[in-house]
Formats: structure tokens, C-alpha cells, sequence
């Protein structure tokens, strides 16, 4: 295996078109704390762009940020939080995670309920095909209508369709004030109820979610006399569930962390990652928990973290009957060598899928078989 480490753009699309002389595939990484999502990498060489780093251009006022694909996360939320700035998806990751790794996951936090996800942010971008030739999409400003929307279709496409070298991302003002209201030691049917309700009311609800047998969290953001304003009517109106703690955002952080990735879950069993809709989420995965599962519910309930060894086949087929999809987030060496990290689609989602993937890499550099569905892409 080799690991080449490019220093600019020009650099990415030699090595590409290098591999794609000698018929080779291509790994992409970025600060590689993902790379043990899907079948372990045991021979293909990888295409690292940590290198490409850096920030090009931040405007505060113009609420634009453009910077290198292998940008640290952690070094952007800095630069924007010295301007009272932030991501309003909320991205997360590991310490080395960079901005282009979290684009290529689709990785959005607890505000995505009310902000959008990542795609709704990603303004533009500058990639390599696999046909090793440099392109763009989108642009650097916050109204483009001009053409294909390309940056949402690179959001969550694991580097199966471009290296992407550089970003361009909406930042928004942080909230004056963000307050998390927390009901503790709730049964999952009324902290799930909690949820629903608190989702219909006019309070612009930030983000919420179910830590079971702790707590209940739902988050107000805004200007102060808005959040009390809203504080009040939730007061008012979810009286059943009892009296609410306020948690200011430094008190808090920590049990919002713990939604993010299944952080609170033990670190054994195989993780999954749910996608259903919140209303028939709990009853989803009730037959899970009496299996042995632990969870943690984000997204109002549309996001389930699931701790469970075995049943593979009953967890897709529970998250399939109610039209959601289950990613296997986390699992040892031997399970990811047999099963397909992401849920497998219909025939013509999946045909389609695959054009969409030619389209971008018509010799399957990028194939790698990480995700077990396509062995001889060329």
C-alpha cells in the first residue's frame, strides 16, 4: 500500500491520472478518522490530502468562508468563533477531522433539525475527477443558481466521485444566547412525546434529543428575550412532563456531545447509525432493545445511534419497513469485510447510483470496494 501525501491541486490530479495509467485505484483520506467506516483497506493505495490546508479567504461580512479541503475542523471553528461566527449544521468529528472529510460524510450535529444539513451549506467547491481532471461547482457566494448543483450531490459521496482540494461554506452568526432545557429520568414513549410536541410549537426549536434513563434536551437559540419568550410557552405547554432544568451552553455541551456519533454508547458492540422518521422511530427499534440494544436519539428522533451485536439482517429490515435506512457506523475487522457499510438501495436507485459514479469516474479509480457493491468497476 502507498500512501501519497499531494501538496496542491496540480499534485492531486498527477497522481489520479497516474493511477489511472497503471490501472490502479485510489483511497481517498483526509485527516483519516473515518477510514474504518466500510471493509478494511489492506492493499489499495491511498491518496491522503491533509496537506491541503489552510484558509483562502474568510469574510465575516459577507458570511462566506473558502478554505483547503484538508483544513483541520477544529482550526475553522476557531477562525470563526473569534468572529462571533459558526457552521450552522453543527459539523463533528474526531480530533485530525478535516472540513473535506466531513463534506464527503455528510456529517451534520444536533442543529441540523432546524439549520439544514451539510449540503444546505456548501457553497462551492473545487475537485479532481477520476478522469484526474480538475473541475468546480457552485460557487463563492451565497445566491448562485447558475447550473447543476453539484456541491449537494458531493455531500455524503465518500470520495467516490472526486478528490475534493478545495471548500466553500456559509458561516452564520453565533446565537446570543442558547439555552437547553432538560427533563431527566424520562420512559422513552414520553421522552419521545416530549419531543413531538415541543417540535409543533412556534419556538423554532434549535435541536432535541433522547439520552435514555438520563435525559431530555430540548435547545433554544436566539436573542435573550426570545429564548425566554419561548422558555415560557414550552413551560406552559409541557406541564405533564414536569418542571424542566435550564442548562446555560457551557453546562450543557458536554450531554450534546454524548448525541454526536453515539459518544455515549459502549465502544464493543457494532454501531449503527438510523435514519427514520421520528414519529415511528421508537416504535422501529422497541424489538432491538429487547434484543440487547442501546441508543441515543438525536434529530428530534429522526437520528437513532444503535449499540447491538448481531441481528444485522433484522436491524435493515426494522429501519427498511418504515422507508429509513441503517449505516453500519462502527464494527470490527470481519464484520466489515462482509457487510456493506452502507443499506443497499433498489435496483434502480443503485443503477442509477452507478451512472452517477461513472459519470465522474468512468475507470473506477475510486472503486476500492469499501463499500462491497462494485468489485470490477471498469
Amino acid at each position: 500500500m502507498v500512501l501519497y501525501n499531494p501538496q496542491n491541486a496540480k499534485d492531486v490530479c498527477d497522481i489520479i491520472s497516474g493511477a489511472l495509467a497503471g490501472g490502479g485505484k485510489l483511497e481517498i483520506i483526509g485527516g483519516g478518522t473515518r477510514t474504518d467506516f466500510g471493509a478494511p483497506n489492506r492493499e489499495t493505495d491511498r491518496l491522503s490530502l491533509k496537506s491541503l490546508s489552510g484558509i483562502i479567504d474568510y469574510n465575516p461580512s459577507e458570511l462566506v468562508l473558502t478554505a483547503r479541503a484538508g483544513t483541520p475542523l477544529t482550526e475553522l471553528n476557531e477562525a470563526v468563533s473569534a468572529r462571533g461566527q459558526g457552521f450552522a449544521f453543527e459539523p463533528w468529528g474526531a480530533f485530525m477531522s478535516t472540513i473535506g472529510g466531513v463534506i464527503a460524510a455528510g456529517v451534520s450535529g444536533p442543529r441540523r433539525i432546524s439549520a439544514g444539513a451539510v449540503r444546505d451549506h456548501l457553497l462551492g467547491f473545487e475537485a479532481v475527477s477520476g478522469r484526474g481532471e480538475s473541475f468546480r461547482g457552485g460557487a463563492k457566494v451565497v445566491k448562485n443558481v447558475t447550473g447543476y448543483d453539484l456541491p449537494k450531490l458531493l455531500c455524503g459521496s465518500w470520495g467516490r466521485l472526486a478528490a475534493l482540494t478545495e471548500v466553500t461554506l456559509k458561516v452564520l452568526p453565533r446565537p446570543p444566547e442558547r439555552l437547553t432545557l432538560l427533563w431527566r429520568g424520562l420512559a422513552d414513549e414520553l421522552g419521545f412525546a416530549l419531543m413531538r410536541k415541543a417540535m409543533r410549537q412556534p419556538v423554532d426549536v434549535a435541536a432535541a434529543a433522547h439520552l435514555p434513563g438520563q435525559a431530555t434536551l430540548i435547545r433554544l437559540d436566539g436573542f435573550g428575550p426570545s429564548v425566554a419568550s419561548r422558555r415560557a410557552h414550552l413551560n406552559a405547554v409541557l406541564t405533564k412532563y414536569g418542571a424542566p432544568e435550564a442548562m446555560d451552553e457551557a453546562e450543557a455541551a458536554p450531554l450534546w456531545a454524548t448525541c454526536q456519533g453515539g459518544g455515549a454508547l459502549p465502544s464493543g458492540p457494532p454501531l449503527w447509525r438510523l435514519s427514520l422518521p421520528p414519529r415511528r422511530a421508537l416504535a422501529s427499534i422497541a424489538p432491538l432493545l429487547a434484543m440487547g440494544g442501546d441508543y441515543v436519539a438525536d434529530w428530534a428522533g429522526g437520528l437513532i445511534w444503535l449499540s447491538l451485536a448481531g441481528h444485522e439482517e433484522v436491524i435493515r429490515q426494522r429501519a427498511a419497513h418504515v422507508g429509513g435506512h441503517a449505516t453500519l457506523a462502527r464494527a470490527p475487522a470481519e464484520l466489515r469485510e462482509r457487510l456493506p457499510a452502507l443499506h443497499p438501495q433498489p435496483p434502480a436507485i443503485e443503477a442509477l447510483y452507478r451512472r452517477i459514479r461513472r459519470a465522474f469516474d468512468p475507470l473506477g479509480v475510486f472503486e476500492t470496494n469499501r463499500f462491497l457493491d462494485e468489485t470490477n468497476a471498469d
